[in-house]
């Protein structure tokens, strides 16, 4: 057949594994009555779901995309949790208008793990409605001169309704005429609510968002106002309005902040308009569209989508500006003698989420109300107060055009909640804080990927599984990484570092060796070679940061400088092997992992220098100088093992303070408290690809490395997990709550014994270690999707000390677990490549 270029293929064989599948979907057994059970057509999936926190979550949301689950969009999907339907919801999450997957929501006890199994099926069973968004004005009567127009607008020609009857409508752009109290919209604007509170938001120039207390859990907004604005203002059976929002922003609106420090609402503007997107039995959304806003920096348009999900007080909000804004600034009423409170953002990392909150008898029912803004601390410039709110300046993240703001809001009213004391409060906002920072553990196995999968693995099925895992990142991702591109993973332009110009690009050029295929070959010139100029100067680097993470790169560098020959590549390479000239040490030689982390050692750093640095030597110097770099490098493995090493397990902690001053050190020792797995695949990654260079007749080097080869695979052998043959995120707590089964670092780890037997580094006797390894990265983390594209799962996204990392067994369960992350995608690949040679030799 002939070979196809990647960008078009992903293996045929896959594809037509995944049409065999669906059809199997297709052709299942059809139902002979209208039972729920005998609806169902074929299971499409099983997720085990895991409760990370040392807390009940209840009505714990769980959101399973369509890509992800092997089907087509908008497929009938039911989803079993023992032998009861769970009710579920198709929504658009990515908010392009288009359903994307399924929600629905479980109670999970304290480290709980529940099994559910996602069936095609002709039929649901009936369900709850928890959520609701409401949507209404009058028709009928006729719109007069205002009889009290606002004090601003007093010559604006602002009018009122009088007389007619409300009628539900889907979406609304009020008059130029309109304003507050002009009798038209029910309650002022549009109004969501779960089964624990409503929200209204002003669609006027208040822009301000406002809180019906809820006393039941049955939607209730669709007969809110019905007649006029006073009924809501006292108590109902249903509730009542809680807040005076004034000309504040409320329970949590949003404004911008102009350069003299000052509020801007979104009051000016050509027009505004409300939309029901979403009214279903469980989650439930409304957009906001300000055309035409005209700030103190430009007019710009404006969306904003905020929505409810069931069992939750909170309102997740989501601006999308289509001109760059250096802020958007969400906020909290500041009422007198209420309790401001903030999370500690130094203690936790840029992904963890912190928050806002005020508390006090701030209802106006005279009872405690507690209110509270949640975001992401990685996206604040400053949490501030005026007059009249507290506040936190957000910064829009994404490209130019498309710039979004992420936040939520929640309003806890003592009435409803139960919650009677600022302590009771705080507690309350902590335990959320932390599960939207640390979501439930999913295990998704599909059945379109487990039909593709073979009983046992083989050269030929190693090989299709990492093209297609390869093919599928470049038709998504990979060469968008170019300098001027998008690192879309960071929302930024990306830089030269070790991920995305370094370990991907040179994971790609080695299978394009493997496969002879250009395409692959070629990302090292169109991703890290678009980095150099024509006078050798190296884009997005500088020298003076001394940041390790900046080395590896430089592998792909000698790589294009030996096919081209050309010297811009070489300047380059010498600009980095200069770096590593000036790089600050510790006391005994190791490099700091950067500048700025004074005196410190971090296990990743080994990978990120050390095989360059060899490689360098290798290729760039000769006699003395070259025995002395070898030297270097060996010693550098050498102090790694010697302060980092635990002399009981074998394995290896995180990072190591000379100095014994980081909050994350152990003042003894200076070593960081806990075994990362992705750090010690760096090492050992490190360790066999150093040794490709250091020569044999430096046999007592050699001998130094070979030994850490050795003492490694001891000690991840017996960390392997036995079930699955995968690796632990925090290796040697496997049953702590929270912990997971980790990809990236399965993958290096497979890479590692694969090539360490291909080398003979290893005896043949770790060959069933490899095979396990590389079955669980298969069985595990890998998912086939409907189009033929494939995914890698369940990747830690980052891992750092310092900076609010404090190195603790909370921290590493506390960072994003994400898919298809360059770092895990390169050690995916790699790994293939290694199983393939290690097979091929098996077979001969």
């Amino acid at each position: 057949m002939k070979h196809l270029p990647s960008r078009h293929l992903i293996h045929t064989s896959l594809i037509t594994f995944a049409a065999l599948s669906v059809t199997a979907c297709q052709q299942a057994e059809q139902p002979q009555h209208h039972s729920i059970k005998e609806a169902q057509t074929g299971s499409v999936a099983t997720v085990d779901i895991a409760n990370p926190s040392p807390f009940n979550r209840e009505d714990e949301a769980i959101y399973l995309s369509y890509y992800d689950l092997g089907v087509a969009p908008n497929t009938t999907l039911a989803v079993n949790i023992g032998d009861n339907q769970v009710a579920n919801q198709a929504i658009d999450k990515d908010l392009d208008g288009k359903n994307d997957g399924i929600l629905f929501v479980t109670d999970l006890s304290k480290g709980e793990n529940i099994h559910a199994e996602i069936i095609s099926t002709t039929r649901l069973a009936p369900s709850k409605k928890r959520v609701q968004a409401d949507l209404a004005h009058k028709v009928g009567g006729e719109w007069v001169p205002h009889t009290r127009p606002p004090k601003h607008q007093q010559n604006a020609g602002m009018k009122e309704y009088v007389g007619g009857l409300f009628k539900n409508v889907q979406s609304i752009t009020p008059p130029e005429y309109y304003t507050d109290h002009s009798n038209w919209i029910r309650y002022e604007g549009p109004g969501i609510e779960s089964d624990k509170v409503g929200y209204r938001i002003y669609l006027d120039w208040r822009n301000g968002f406002d809180i019906f207390g809820k006393l039941t859990p049955e939607p209730v907004l669709h007969n809110v106002g019905l007649d006029g604005y006073k009924s809501y203002h006292s108590l109902q059976d249903w509730g009542m309005d809680l807040l005076k929002v004034g000309g504040s922003l409320g329970a949590g609106g949003f404004a911008y902040t102009n350069e003299k420090g000052k509020l801007e609402h979104v009051s000016k503007v050509d027009t505004r308009t409300a939309s029901i997107t979403a009214n279903g039995d469980l989650f439930a959304q409304i957009q906001l569209d300000y055309h035409g806003w005209q700030n103190s920096v430009q007019q710009q348009d404006l969306s904003a989508f905020i929505s409810m999900q069931a069992g939750s007080p909170l309102a997740e909000v989501t601006l999308k500006l289509d001109k760059p804004l250096d802020n958007i600034t969400a906020g909290l009423v500041k009422h007198p003698d209420t309790t401001f409170l903030k999370a500690d953002l130094q203690s936790m990392s840029n992904y963890g989420y912190g928050y806002i909150a005020s508390w006090g008898k701030q209802s106006l029912d005279g009872k405690a109300l507690g209110m509270v803004v949640f975001f992401k601390k990685g996206d604040v410039k400053t949490v501030r107060q005026d007059d009249k709110n507290y506040l936190v300046e957000l910064t829009p993240k994404g490209q130019q055009g498309s710039q979004q703001v992420h936040y939520y809001f929640a309003s806890l009213w003592q009435a409803q909640s139960g919650i009677n004391t600022v302590e009771q409060f705080e507690h309350y906002i902590k335990q959320q804080a932390q599960k939207l920072t640390i979501k439930p553990r999913i295990q998704l196995k599909t059945s379109l990927t487990q039909n593709a999968m073979q009983a046992s693995i083989s050269a030929e099925s190693a090989l299709k599984w990492t093209q297609a895992f390869a093919d599928s990142e470049l038709a998504r991702k990979t060469l968008g990484y170019h300098y001027n591109g998008w690192d879309v993973n960071r929302k930024r332009s990306p830089k030269f570092e070790y991920d995305i110009i370094g370990i991907q690009p040179y994971a790609y050029y080695t299978l394009g060796e493997l496969t002879d295929n250009a395409e692959y070959k070629q990302v090292i010139e169109k991703v890290p070679g678009s980095f150099i100029s024509e006078d050798g100067l190296i884009s997005a680097y500088k020298q003076s940061n001394f940041n390790i993470d900046n080395i590896p790169p430089g592998r792909n560098l000698i790589t294009l400088y030996q096919q081209t020959n050309e010297q811009k590549y070489l300047k380059a390479i010498h600009a980095l092997r200069e770096q590593l000239h000036k790089h600050p040490r510790t006391s005994t030689g190791a490099f700091w992992h950067k500048k700025k982390y004074q005196g410190q050692v971090w296990l990743d750093g080994v990978y990120m220098g050390m095989p360059f640095l060899a490689e360098y030597a290798a290729l760039f110097e000769s006699g003395h100088q070259q025995q002395e770099t070898f030297a270097e490098v060996v010693n550098e493995f050498n102090l790694t093992r010697e302060f980092l090493k635990d002399t009981q397990t074998g394995l290896y902690y995180h990072g190591w303070d000379e100095l014994k001053q980081q909050a994350w050190a152990n003042k003894s020792t200076g070593l960081s408290h806990e075994v990362w797995a992705r750090g010690m695949g760096w090492l050992a990654m490190a360790v066999v690809d150093v040794l490709d260079y250091i020569p044999e007749q430096n046999s007592q080097q050699r001998k130094h490395l070979l030994t850490m080869v050795q003492e490694i695979a001891d000690s991840l052998e017996k960390t392997q997990d036995p079930a699955t043959g995968t690796w632990w995120q925090v290796m040697d707590k496997p049953n702590a709550i929270g912990n997971y089964r980790e990809s990236s670092a399965t993958a290096m780890f497979t890479y590692f014994y694969a090539k360490a037997i291909n080398k003979g580094y290893l005896s043949t006797d770790y060959l069933a270690t490899a095979y396990k390894a590389y079955q669980g990265l298969l069985n595990e983390f890998t998912l086939l999707h409907q189009d033929g594209t494939v995914s890698m799962t369940n990747q830690c996204y980052v891992a750092g000390l310092g900076f609010g990392r404090d190195g603790s067994y909370d921290y590493y369960m506390s960072e994003p677990v994400v898919a298809n992350d360059p770092k895990g995608n390169a050690a995916y690949i790699l790994a293939g490549t290694e199983m393939v040679k290690l097979l091929r030799q098996k077979s001969k």
